[in-house]
């Protein structure tokens, strides 16, 4: 190298180093920024999306009578100001997704007039500790600015719920924070200006912090339920508006079929029958498009699958089991069984349900597990074992000999020794190991008779399952009415007949094996 370019490098390389040191800086400052963003929070902005009329919501009357006077305070607040009354400090509307809780929200602020803010609890919750506080500080200032504004928040339990007192670092810390400027921002109401009412949602109530649910906080709870049968049908009419329906489509029927969908659900079952319908080329929604998409709801898109033929015969005695023991039990037909795959499900039934309910007995819980089990036990009586298609099923039957035992206080009958009818919090650390024994014993005693009681009733009524496992071999899908004349053509036995049955006895046996 010669001299002159060594006095070169010489001379610039202090200034080549601040360059290369400026360089680093300055992509690191890029990569900061980028993973932090802007330290200072963003603008908040009231919703300008098409509000919602009061008489859009449908479904939801009682819910509707609960936050009526709050629109009314919005719109008037003189009127009750007058009376010394003083606006709710929140309103926390919970219950199953889909039920309209955003909905009824927006429907608040459209019929107050007033300026609409929604935010998500989980936009709260930042990496870095205290963004999550500045944004609350900026929502609110930003509604009380608008003079008269609904906050929303949804998905409340994100923030709010229960500390553990611990501290902790990084999303524990932050969360904690934004939930104490919450209730900061929640207690500042009375001393401003503005007429601000938040409201709030959540589908899990019992996991908030109890700091939120006090009195001049979220002093207000209004439960969203899924809708009735007359809430059903009006969600219907309501979605149906702008679809032509064929002639056949009763909705008041389908509404009576449909007990316990949302109303998001039945949203989208009409739209799903109309993209059906229209991919056939029809001109209207026919009752069979309406029928396959609340099939597509609740047990999936049908499927192609190449079963053998032993595997067809097993699923047909499957569910001719499911349905044999439904009409047993119920004294009523289902409304559908299919060996047609559906989503995970290589067959399915379908009960029939004709009106709502909200409480069942002992004996009704006890024929819905019969029922569940009676794919087992027809495998059982038939094959002379069970196969490994039964998951759902069985996790059905643990769903509900659990509840009755651990929250139903239905161990056992009242005449015999066992769990006491008290609730029992089997996940708390009070519960001893002999009470957690005993709830599992009493589960597994429920679970045991009732498979005893489906497989003798299966027994008693061998014929009528061969032909309705026959049936849907030949025809893969049998309706309510198709079910029915398969019934009427048998005479059959209830538990009584079937327990003194000597065929029922030999089913029993552990050693019986039929082909």
């Amino acid at each position: 190298m010669s001299e002159s370019v060594q006095n070169f490098f010489f001379n610039w390389y202090p200034v080549f180093g601040v360059l290369f040191m400026s360089m680093l800086l300055f992509v690191f400052l890029r990569l900061m920024r980028a993973t932090m963003g802007s330290t200072k929070p963003e603008t908040v902005k009231a919703s300008r999306t098409k509000p919602v009329l009061w008489e859009e919501v449908q479904g939801v009357d009682a819910a509707k009578d609960e936050l009526m006077d709050v629109a009314e305070w919005l719109h008037d607040p003189g009127r009750f100001a007058k009376l010394g009354a003083r606006p709710p400090g929140g309103v926390l509307l919970y219950g199953p997704p889909g039920t309209g809780k955003t909905m009824l929200a927006r429907a608040v602020a459209a019929q107050a007039n007033c300026d609409f803010y929604a935010a998500s609890g989980s936009s709260f919750v930042e990496m870095f500790v205290g963004r999550g506080a500045a944004r609350i500080r900026r929502l609110f200032k930003e509604a009380r600015k608008s003079g008269r504004a609904v906050v929303f928040i949804d998905e409340l339990d994100a923030i709010g719920g229960a500390r553990s007192g611990g501290g902790g670092d990084g999303g524990t810390s932050e969360r904690e924070q934004a939930l104490n400027q919450l209730l900061v921002e929640l207690d500042g109401f009375e001393k401003a200006d503005a007429t601000v009412i938040v409201i709030a949602a959540s589908n899990h109530v019992d996991k908030l912090d109890k700091a939120l649910l006090r009195p001049g906080r979220f002093d207000r709870r209004v439960l969203v339920s899924p809708p009735d049968r007359d809430g059903r049908e009006a969600i219907l009419r309501a979605h149906a508006e702008g679809k032509p329906l064929a002639a056949g489509l009763e909705l008041a029927d389908v509404a009576r079929k449909t007990t316990g969908m949302t109303g998001a659900q039945l949203a989208n079952a009409l739209n799903e029958a109309a993209i059906i319908a229209g991919r056939a080329g029809r001109g209207a929604i026919e009752r069979d498009d309406l029928d396959e998409a609340l099939l597509r709801q609740s047990v999936g898109s049908q499927q192609t699958r190449r079963l053998t033929e032993k595997e067809r015969r097993l699923v047909a005695y499957h569910e001719a089991g499911h349905a044999l023991c439904f009409r047993l039990v119920s004294n009523g037909a289902p409304e559908i069984m299919s060996i047609v795959p559906r989503g995970s499900a290589l067959g399915f039934v379908a009960p029939a349900v004709e009106e709502d309910r909200y409480l069942k007995s002992r004996g009704e819980l006890l024929d819905d597990v019969v029922t569940a089990l009676g794919g087992r036990a027809a495998e059982e009586e038939v094959f002379g074992e069970g196969y490994s298609g039964v998951s759902s099923d069985l996790s059905h039957v643990y769903a509900i000999c659990a509840q009755m035992v651990t929250e139903f206080g239905m161990g056992v009958a009242l005449d015999h020794d066992g769990p006491p009818p008290i609730a029992m919090p089997v996940g708390q650390w009070q519960i001893s190991d002999q009470t957690r024994r005993d709830v599992d014993q009493a589960s597994m005693t429920l679970a045991r008779d009732a498979y005893r009681r489906a497989r003798a009733l299966l027994a008693a009524n061998r014929e009528c399952l061969d032909d309705l496992a026959e049936e849907a071999l030949e025809r893969e899908t049998l309706s309510r009415e198709e079910l029915e004349e398969v019934f009427a053509r048998h005479r059959l036995r209830g538990l009584a007949e079937a327990r003194t049955s000597g065929a029922a006895m030999v089913a029993m046996s552990r050693d019986h094996r039929r082909e």
